[in-house]
């Protein structure tokens, strides 16, 4: 029976690790339902979830890349929040009183703000350990000090609110969705993505006289990408918009309530964003020459220099993508909290990195997937979000995601040895 099933998944081609990961978040799902008495999965407390996990995610994706070349960036959860401190301040005191208050491109010149920003201070960062060879651990932990200091000092400690009223729709809530219908085309047209890059991807292999799946395996796996991305819809186009909300939209549209209409949320807009990511992120490690360099230079450094890349360069490109996804997360995170303070990243660079680490990125470099690290982000938030539902205590809840952390890391260096990776 076992090697049956060992058979099974070899010819559908998926990775063990990826199961064991899926297997394990289905399980925690399903302990937390119970001991919560079926109030964990709920469409309302999944829309919860997917909302809370898209920040962390985002920035794990490039985390991949950075551990993947043997380096590591502490210093995102402060530059998250400095980034996020000064784009809510250049929203709520600068902007307004040079556009006017609501002006249409206020969200616009924030957004591009903060991704700039963070590819900008990422790039700086990476020059200083690629090319005046500070160690990655000194120089983002000195920036995780500065950043954090920083933060302060741009608003003297000061909350900045409220943000603009369009920026605040990338961070999902009632408003920040794509809606019932919306959220139907946006599934129908990523299931049939889904399909078409699995047959494109068929046919470049069977062009190039690779092995393929049998055609019963590739049907099962379009059958099941088509399937969840469906299934995630109904489950977003299932939680109702609350009374109050709904009110609060129909006044701003001019749409007429009656009695009985209900609403429901969709797909919300961080999501959107972060399934975006992910497919870019993907292809760049996969499709492209900057992500072979990437996993080349992992692998092994010595010989990636020797064969002619640019290894200092590449370091740079690493740090300064790495510092773009950060301000993407900081726009998804504080236009969720419709506020920043000085408290806003705090410990996101633990979460990050255990993320990616969780979703099998190797610590010793040269390994590491995008929908890994993904994964590993959902099973943190699911872990502390399940924790929380069940009335346990903060510190106790870090001290268990600690020995997660700990016993993911374990686990990966058995499958290594055992694999011979």
């Amino acid at each position: 029976m076992q090697d049956n099933a060992k058979s099974f998944f070899s010819k559908l081609g998926i990775d063990t690790r990826l199961l064991g990961m899926i297997g394990a978040l289905v399980v925690l799902w399903i302990v937390f339902d119970v001991i919560t008495g079926g109030r964990f999965l709920t469409p309302r407390n999944l829309f919860n979830l997917s909302v809370q996990t898209a920040s962390v995610a985002v920035m794990a994706t490039g985390m991949v890349f950075v551990i993947v070349t043997r380096n590591i960036d502490l210093s995102v959860g402060s530059m998250l929040g400095f980034i996020g401190m000064t784009v809510a301040a250049l929203q709520v005191q600068v902007l307004p009183d040079i556009l006017g208050l609501g002006h249409w491109s206020i969200w616009i010149i924030a957004a591009l703000a903060a991704i700039l920003m963070g590819a900008v201070l990422g790039a700086f960062q990476g020059w200083i350990i690629g090319y005046l060879t500070v160690p990655a651990f000194i120089v983002t932990l000195g920036g995780f000090l500065v950043y954090r200091g920083a933060m302060w000092w741009v608003t003297k400690g000061q909350t900045q609110a409220p943000l603009d009223a369009t920026f605040r729709l990338m961070g999902g809530g009632a408003e920040g969705t794509l809606g019932e219908t919306l959220s139907w085309g946006f599934g129908i047209v990523a299931a049939v993505a889904a399909v078409v890059l699995i047959l494109m991807s068929r046919r470049r292999k069977a062009g190039h006289g690779f092995t393929v799946k049998p055609v019963w395996a590739e049907g099962i796996l379009i059958a099941l990408a088509a399937g969840l991305i469906l299934c995630f819809v109904w489950v977003m186009n299932s939680y109702p918009i609350a009374k109050g909300a709904m009110k609060r939209i129909a006044r701003a549209e001019g749409i007429e309530l009656t009695e009985g209409m209900v609403w429901y949320h969709g797909v919300a807009i961080p999501v959107v964003i972060l399934l975006a990511v992910t497919v870019i992120m993907t292809i760049v490690a996969s499709r492209t020459r900057f992500g072979r360099y990437i996993y080349a230079t992992g692998g092994n450094p010595e010989a990636a220099e020797l064969s002619g890349i640019n290894t200092r360069l590449l370091t740079v490109k690493i740090f300064a993508l790495m510092g773009a996804l950060t301000g993407i997360a900081s726009i998804i995170a504080s236009a969720r909290l419709n506020a920043v303070d000085v408290g806003l990243g705090t410990l996101d660079e633990l979460r990050v990195i255990a993320a990616a680490v969780i979703g099998g990125t190797a610590l010793s470099g040269g390994f590491g997937t995008i929908y890994g690290a993904v994964i590993g982000a959902l099973i943190m938030q699911s872990l502390q979000s399940g924790m929380a539902s069940v009335g346990v205590d903060a510190p106790l809840q870090s001290i268990v995601v600690g020995i997660v952390l700990v016993f993911a890391v374990w686990v990966d260096i058995v499958y290594r040895r055992r694999t011979g990776q």
